[in-house]
């Protein structure tokens, strides 16, 4: 019986099924499953049980609160308008979900296929929910429950897809080589900012080692078949990463991203494969300029994949940054609402600026270690000092005022929201499927809930759901080889595991 605690398995200690393992380690909890989709859907849905009856708690409230329909209705209406769209375009990753909702009930914690999709497709939600209205009618079940809730023409409060206010974004990243790394390699940096309440559930490192297709290692949270914070290491030699763009309004319903990423990813050997996979039925939801690295050439390749526009370039000399905003200027315009493309003001003109600065004073001699002092950045371009806020690579919400930028439809004062981690790696690394990562902020101020909500009492109905990140070391993290020494759990057939209590 696995020991009970706070936060899942004592740190370090590793336990096994059947095709997974389990670790945690400074923050993160390392995840390794491998076989059929069938093998290590249930392995990953054993292992990550505890984690997932917490995140859906937390979805609970989370889906109430913000938008005033209950889980229930997302998992609902998600799973009816993209499951048959999987499930046909997708059976593999279909039939992973499906084991992963079989593995999860076999270790005590009931989620259903629909829940699985749903939290799989969740980083598209914002997105489809713009054209909800016209959604519906597709789906006559779902129509004739829900249709009154969203007369035609209508759309979602708080929604990002067309005819909404644009979409939410997230991150900062840099991808270089050439001139401007110390090897002429090269490095990859990203860190995720998102709210507190569901990014603090992206603390899961992992490996993936399919029966088809490259070996895959990557940050996701439990129960995901993709990153959806999207850091990807691959055996195909792959190092991959985005940023969202910030205010994209198109959408149509087409196959979800948490697919189209995870074939790229898993049967992409060149950046061309990769390209064509990600934009293979790609319908808008959660548009990013997506930065990916071929290793075996050290080629490097933007892609800011808007709907009707789609903007590649391909460098061997130089760097892609990523700040929430798209250079191509039909994207930034046509398909974008409220950009910040220039504005120091905000986040994504603030981030352009220093950015741009940071690859040209450390041109020559960027390396990993370089790369984690990027992305604990604290400069602020617009006051022209260091302070920790919204405005700089390491993102701080939580710390920011919002004097200068507090507009209805962007993040609050003081928001539970920023920077949750950072990841580096580099052609070296990428070739051992080896990477490095900080659980927490990328500069290692820690978050402390009670503090927090003390300090800030309008967010204290979150405080349930929050969880403390204190300080973490980056650690690296390796695909794992040897499944042997590690506490075996007492398992049978698939559906057949004797619950184990975490």
């Amino acid at each position: 019986m696995m020991r009970k605690e706070k936060h899942g398995v004592k740190n370090g200690v590793k336990y096994s099924i059947k095709n997974g393992v389990r670790y945690e380690k400074n923050g993160w909890i390392y995840l390794s499953t491998k076989g059929t989709p069938k093998e290590r859907g249930y392995a990953n849905g054993f292992l990550m049980a505890p984690e997932l009856k917490n995140v859906f708690k937390m979805l609970d409230f989370n889906f109430m609160y913000g938008s005033g329909y209950s889980r229930e209705f997302f998992s609902e209406v998600i799973s009816g308008l993209y499951g048959p769209q999987i499930k046909e375009n997708y059976p593999e990753y279909y039939e992973e979900m499906e084991y992963i909702a079989h593995g999860a009930k076999a270790n005590g914690t009931t989620v259903s296929l629909d829940d699985i999709i749903m939290w799989n497709c969740y980083v598209s939600i914002d997105y489809l929910m713009g054209s909800i209205s016209t959604l519906l009618p597709m789906n006559e079940k779902l129509y004739k429950k829900y249709g009154y809730l969203f007369p035609e023409g209508s759309g979602s409060k708080g929604s990002s897809a067309e005819g909404g206010k644009g979409a939410k974004d997230h991150c900062t990243a840099f991808m270089a080589v050439g001139s401007y790394t110390k090897d002429g390699k090269i490095v990859c940096a990203h860190n995720s900012f998102d709210n507190f309440i569901d990014g603090q559930y992206c603390n899961v490192m992992l490996d993936i080692k399919p029966s088809k297709g490259n070996r895959l290692l990557m940050q996701t949270a439990p129960g995901w078949i993709s990153s959806g914070t999207d850091y990807y290491v691959t055996s195909g030699g792959m190092i991959c990463s985005e940023t969202t763009i910030g205010g994209f309004n198109k959408f149509r319903l087409k196959d979800p991203i948490c697919c189209r990423i995870r074939k790229a990813m898993q049967y992409g050997n060149t950046l061309d494969e990769c390209l064509n996979y990600i934009k293979h039925n790609n319908g808008g939801d959660y548009a990013n300029s997506w930065l990916i690295g071929d290793t075996k050439t050290n080629t490097i390749m933007r892609i800011e994949l808007g709907v009707d526009y789609i903007n590649v370039e391909k460098k061997k000399d130089g760097y892609f940054i990523g700040f929430n905003a798209t250079y191509d200027p039909r994207i930034r315009n046509l398909e974008c609402n409220n950009t910040g493309f220039n504005d120091v003001r905000r986040h994504q003109g603030a981030r352009k600026v220093r950015l741009t600065q940071l690859m040209e004073q450390y041109k020559g001699k960027i390396d990993v270690k370089i790369g984690e002092e990027i992305l604990a950045d604290h400069y602020d371009v617009y006051l022209n000092k260091v302070n920790p806020c919204s405005r700089t690579c390491c993102s701080h919400y939580e710390l920011d005022e919002r004097a200068f930028m507090s507009q209805a439809d962007r993040p609050l004062p003081y928001q539970p929201r920023g920077a949750l981690d950072g990841i580096v790696c580099d052609t070296t690394m990428a070739k051992k499927m080896s990477l490095m990562a900080r659980w927490g902020s990328s500069c290692g101020i820690p978050f402390e809930k009670t503090k927090y909500c003390e300090q800030h009492i309008q967010w204290n109905d979150q405080e349930p759901y929050l969880h403390d990140r204190l300080q973490q070391p980056w650690t690296e993290f390796t695909i794992l080889n040897n499944y042997k020494k590690t506490l075996r759990l007492k398992s049978k057939k698939l559906n057949k595991t004797k619950k184990i209590i975490m």
